[in-house]
């Protein structure tokens, strides 16, 4: 099984908060979806297998229209083995999502929907940039399920600016009301050259403090395992049977595709990139050149790979698993900088599966950086 990423690069608007690739240049929409079709084509031996996920996320991918979503899914589906049961997901922001919209996505075969939310308050919504109410947001969610969407994802986001923990449990509150049968929830982090950076290097802005950001995190874990949502990788929580395949993908080895500006693609030995910007790339595909980088990886890379993505997940990391991918150095080696956090309790070994504890989640990313091997 693989996966295929199509990165659609445009937005209305840029979110305050955005480090992503990025463009308000709609003028080039559709000479770029000729230019992602070109690609998808001329790529087509990069994985072999039966593709069990297709994701379109950005940007915002509801910003395109019926005729070049359908253009792109055709090309996909042409070039390669879909598998009868695949998960096809679009990202959307509530703005675009009419019932007419939905309605178009449903006919052209999406069957998963996640919704940019981020948050049920307005005045925090507006502080963020982001273009949509909460109460266009519900609508949207009602209007989806509606259409026939029965998968639906949202995103929300924590430590907003100045924000408080009984601001945060309303959102949360309201998420739940709405059964999403997928919430990922993300730390707000502060990217340079974004607005919001600039704004709290102004002093614009207040950011929340480390105890409130990790007493928002312990909110979150607590409401949501208290509606049934199982926390199944750090920032992702699913109703059972609704975990992300494609998302999943990325934390457990499986090859992928990405196909656009700024996407990354992997198949097991190497990553490679596409340029960062969108000229650039159609003239690249257009030239059948496209601008890209290749990174050969070594085994020591590969390890941390596999480390900084499955020890974020409930599922752990298998002793065995990587033992045989990566050899007795390199498992010993994690294990033996796994056993301070193990007696700690930060982590936990069961049934030669290595995985957070409870305790861990809140300090994960200082746990992975002793387990990263360092030639």
């Amino acid at each position: 099984m693989a996966g295929i990423y199509i990165h659609i690069p445009f937005c209305k608007q840029r979110c305050l908060y955005c480090a992503f690739y990025s463009s308000t240049l709609h003028s080039k929409q559709q000479e770029y979806c000729d230019a992602l079709c070109r690609e998808i084509i001329m790529r087509r031996n990069y994985i072999i297998g039966i593709i069990d996920t297709v994701y379109f996320g950005g940007g915002t991918p509801s910003t395109l229209t019926r005729e070049q979503l359908q253009k792109i899914l055709g090309t996909i589906k042409e070039n390669y083995r879909l598998s009868p049961s695949a998960e096809i997901t679009i990202e959307a922001n509530p703005d675009d999502l009419t019932p007419e919209y939905l309605a178009t996505l449903r006919s052209l075969s999406f069957n998963r929907l996640s919704m940019g939310i981020q948050s049920f308050d307005d005045a925090q919504l507006k502080a963020i940039g982001r273009r949509h109410t909460a109460e266009r947001a519900r609508q949207a969610v009602k209007d989806a399920r509606t259409a026939g969407f029965e998968n639906i994802s949202i995103d929300l986001m924590f430590a907003l600016p100045s924000s408080t923990s009984a601001q945060w449990q309303e959102s949360i509150k309201q998420a739940i009301e709405l059964r999403p049968t997928h919430i990922s929830a993300y730390n707000l982090t502060y990217e340079e050259e974004t607005p919001l950076y600039k704004a709290l290097q102004q002093g614009k802005i207040e950011a929340v403090d480390e105890e409130e950001n990790l007493k928002q995190f312990e909110i979150l874990i607590e409401q949501l395992a208290a509606a049934g949502y199982r926390h199944y990788e750090i920032s992702n929580f699913a109703l059972p049977g609704y975990e992300s395949r494609h998302n999943s993908s990325y934390w457990h080895d499986i090859p992928y595709l990405g196909c656009g500006a700024a996407a990354h693609s992997y198949n097991g030995e190497s990553r490679s990139w596409n340029i960062s910007d969108i000229k650039t790339y159609i003239e690249g595909i257009n030239n059948g050149a496209p601008f890209s980088e290749v990174e050969q990886l070594t085994t020591a890379e590969q390890y941390n790979d596999a480390i900084l993505t499955r020890l974020r997940t409930a599922d752990g990391v298998p002793s065995d698993w990587m033992r045989k991918k990566f050899g007795d150095k390199l498992t010993d080696y994690m294990l033996r900088n796994a056993a301070p956090h193990i007696a700690a309790g930060r982590l936990k070994e069961d049934n030669g599966i290595l995985s957070l504890t409870r305790e861990g989640l809140f300090v994960s990313d200082a746990i992975i950086r002793d387990l990263i091997y360092v030639e």
